[in-house]
């Protein structure tokens, strides 16, 4: 069986430097909030491309919560975000107390600028964009939006780690952005961790503050915070992960561009790239109308799919009482029900590249 991502294929490229940094934190005898942390946080910033920052954090969640709440957004704000996002972005706004207003994707799965205005109320405070699937939203409309309307711009990088529009790294374009670090990520590590970036000091500062129990300095806290701390080990590895980013994200792209020039059934419609964007490849995106016979398919003949979502949130149970039905946002429906992620991963064979191509062409469903 082809697999969907197979992680430990990561681990094995750079087998050797991982288990020697994994070794050199656990004798350090440090091994919460120290040197690691702070280097990782260093690099990661300066690896985006422009003066920055960045808080080092448990996980992506924490991250848009953390982050929101530093940057000042209050209970009872509205926040927009795309409906077909994924449902860790709205529990982050829920969780800080604001809310969220869902509005249709475009043509290339991200927010749809032209959705925003329609959808702002005197509440409004913020529009939170997550770049989905590894590829870039266009942000020049949605930043002239906000900017027009006076409103704060978030961004969700968790899928989206190098993803630049118009030679500019998602990350960088809004108030603050959240970063997660789960190990399907492009940037992933080997357990949970997160972070929140923003070209704003103090709003780095106060998310520090907040990751610990709210405190400033030891015994000290001046703020009702959390325990969302990353942790020594997983920021050690992660700074492997990121010297390695440049091979890694050329190693995806080969395996997109034979499947993007390879694939050639009318009935698999491939994904589309906007003008000015650079696409990573987190995950690799094709529609189909038959979705369940499709993957049914693929499985028949030892390759593994997924979907990337099935169900949007706000048709989750948990969101129930929101009060949203199906065919509140028909696009975005649409999506969900025919998108089926190909298998991408840190390293595929020329021989597995070539069975998943086969199988895809030859499907008549």
């Amino acid at each position: 069986m082809i697999p969907i991502n197979e992680l430990v294929r990561g681990f094995h490229l750079y087998q050797d430097e991982y288990e020697a940094k994994a070794l050199e934190v656990l004798r350090s005898g440090w091994y919460v909030l120290g040197k690691e942390v702070e280097a990782f946080e260093k690099e990661f910033a300066a690896s985006l491309g422009e003066d920055c920052y960045c808080a080092g954090v448990d996980n992506g969640l924490d991250a848009i919560l953390l982050g929101l709440e530093a940057s000042g957004i209050q209970p009872g704000d509205e926040i927009i975000l795309q409906a077909n996002g994924y449902i860790a972005t709205v529990l982050g706004v829920m969780q800080c107390g604001a809310v969220p207003v869902f509005v249709e994707p475009d043509e290339y799965y991200q927010l749809d600028a032209e959705q925003i205005e329609q959808a702002i109320t005197d509440k409004t405070k913020a529009v939170l964009v997550t770049h989905l699937y590894g590829l870039a939203t266009r942000m020049d409309r949605i930043q002239a939006v906000c900017k027009k309307h006076g409103l704060m711009l978030f961004e969700d990088c968790a899928q989206s780690h190098y993803a630049p529009f118009n030679g500019v790294n998602t990350g960088l374009f809004g108030d603050a952005s959240f970063f997660s670090f789960y190990p399907t990520k492009n940037v992933g590590g080997f357990g949970d961790g997160g972070g929140v970036v923003s070209k704003n000091p103090d709003i780095i500062h106060k998310v520090k503050t907040l990751r610990n129990y709210g405190s400033d300095y030891r015994y000290h806290n001046i703020e009702i915070g959390y325990n969302a701390r990353l942790d020594e080990l997983q920021a050690g590895l992660l700074r492997v992960k990121v010297k390695h980013m440049p091979e890694l994200l050329a190693n995806r792209d080969h395996i997109a561009q034979r499947y993007l020039s390879e694939i050639q059934n009318p009935g698999v419609i491939l994904p589309k790239i906007p003008e000015g964007c650079k696409h990573t490849w987190y995950q690799f995106i094709v529609r189909v109308e038959d979705q369940d016979g499709f993957r049914e398919y693929m499985k028949e003949h030892d390759i593994a799919t997924d979907i990337a979502w099935k169900t949007p949130p706000y048709l989750q149970p948990a969101l129930a009482p929101m009060g949203f039905k199906r065919g509140d946002f028909p696009k975005t429906e649409k999506i969900c029900d025919t998108i089926v992620n190909l298998p991408m991963m840190d390293y595929m064979s020329e021989e597995e590249i070539s069975e998943v191509i086969k199988w895809v062409n030859a499907y008549e469903g």
